[in-house]
């Protein structure tokens, strides 16, 4: 008689009905509208500071009619993968335009940025090599890593003389790839990655940079953070994913001919997944256009980051060590943090919690994400609704 052991094991799971039965259950909020700096959620006008559209682009007319006019030549599917049958000439323009906008001879899209991750960091190291991980790498990073054959070996999230004390230890001969967020998608700091090339060029190592929060925010036309450091001919390979700064979806791996070539037959979660939809390709590419043509947004998104990072820590909270758009407000309780946003959401503000196993609960926190579309009225109604808050639940 069949005992149904597996819905047994998934049913002891109960942190979900017990932050509902509690009231804060934070998560799968249905938003009604697009993806703007105003969203409705049950009707309701709310100002929207946990997305991860930089650029603002997520709703912009002309990528919505790029992805329409895409879909009325390509339809809205390619029926396969990249391998085979779903190679369109618009994704070969696309990977050539991303080649040359972060400084690389080559690149490849995938259909999702963690894909790209999944697919990369497994592919590329064998028995004997060694992947070399931050220990805030994204978890599309781990999750490769762990299909990896090579030795993985994280150290301390950006203590370079962790990092040397690492590759120290490997073998001279062995691949070295060290993989790293160029801006860490909680905290908000970036890289030092002028340290880390002098390791790598020291102990003959590689560099693989995820610029999923970086493009479209670092650099010179929003080139990432390679660009940003002047560091390009240095980083060996560039991610970067559509759905932050470019307001769509997939992503993408730059480096050079030859890995590139090599990753195009080898990273399996490109050879056996769909490509990237026509509406997806088309809606990057334009994305990338109004990047380079309209750097005044970048430079609002920096005015508006700066301003609130500012007045956040002239109120009091801890923003840790933020450098960009994505500000960090610790918390360091995981109930407290779910009661916050649940509490912003009523008083009109969308704010994302951070928790375990994403960060150790000690640094438990809420994110607050500006886009270049926020206006500084916005931005102030935000920081007076979340002081208030934060000082009811006694963090601030």
């Amino acid at each position: 008689m069949k005992t149904y052991l597996l819905k047994k094991s998934c049913a002891r799971y109960r942190a979900p009905q017990e932050a509902q039965a509690k009231g804060i259950y934070p998560y799968y909020k249905p938003i009604e509208s697009e993806q703007s700096t105003v969203v409705k959620i049950k009707g309701k006008d709310v100002l929207m500071f946990g997305s991860n559209s930089y650029l603002g682009l997520a709703n912009d007319p002309r990528l919505k009619e790029a992805a329409i006019e895409a879909v009325r030549k390509y339809g809205t599917s390619c029926s396969g993968s990249r391998f085979l049958n779903g190679t369109l000439d618009i994704h070969v323009a696309l990977e050539e335009k991303l080649a040359k906008l972060v400084g690389k001879e080559a690149a490849v899209c995938f259909s999702t940025g963690f894909q790209v991750n999944l697919g990369v960091v497994s592919a590329l190291c064998g028995r004997n090599d060694y992947l070399l991980l931050d220990s805030l790498d994204h978890a599309s990073i781990i999750e490769g890593s762990r299909l990896s054959f090579g030795k993985v070996w994280k150290f301390n999230h950006n203590d370079m003389d962790n990092l040397e004390a690492k590759l120290k230890l490997c073998s001279p001969d062995a691949v070295k790839l060290i993989v790293a967020d160029g801006v860490f998608s909680m905290e908000g700091d970036i890289v030092p990655l002028p340290r880390m090339v002098e390791l790598a060029e020291q102990y003959n190592a590689d560099i693989m940079i995820d610029d999923a929060h970086a493009l479209g925010v670092l650099g010179h036309q929003g080139r990432g953070t390679a660009d940003h450091f002047g560091l390009t001919d240095k980083v060996d390979l560039i991610m970067g994913t559509f759905s932050k700064s470019f307001g769509s979806l997939g992503g993408f791996i730059a480096a050079d001919f030859d890995i590139i070539n090599y990753l195009k037959h080898n990273a399996r979660s490109l050879i056996f997944s769909a490509s990237m939809p026509p509406a997806n390709v088309a809606s990057v590419s334009r994305a990338i256009d109004i990047m380079i043509d309209e750097p005044e947004r970048i430079q609002h998104l920096w005015d508006l980051s700066n301003y609130a990072r500012k007045q956040f820590i002239e109120r009091g909270f801890d923003t840790g060590r933020s450098e960009t758009p994505i500000i960090p407000l610790f918390v360091r309780n995981s109930e407290k943090a779910f009661w916050l946003c649940n509490r912003l959401l009523e008083d009109g503000v969308f704010v994302t919690p951070v928790i375990a196993p994403a960060v150790p609960e000690e640094d438990v926190l809420i994110r607050f994400a500006l886009m270049a579309t926020h206006t500084f009225e916005q931005v102030d109604e935000a920081i007076d609704k979340i002081t208030k808050a934060f000082k009811d639940a006694g963090v601030i």
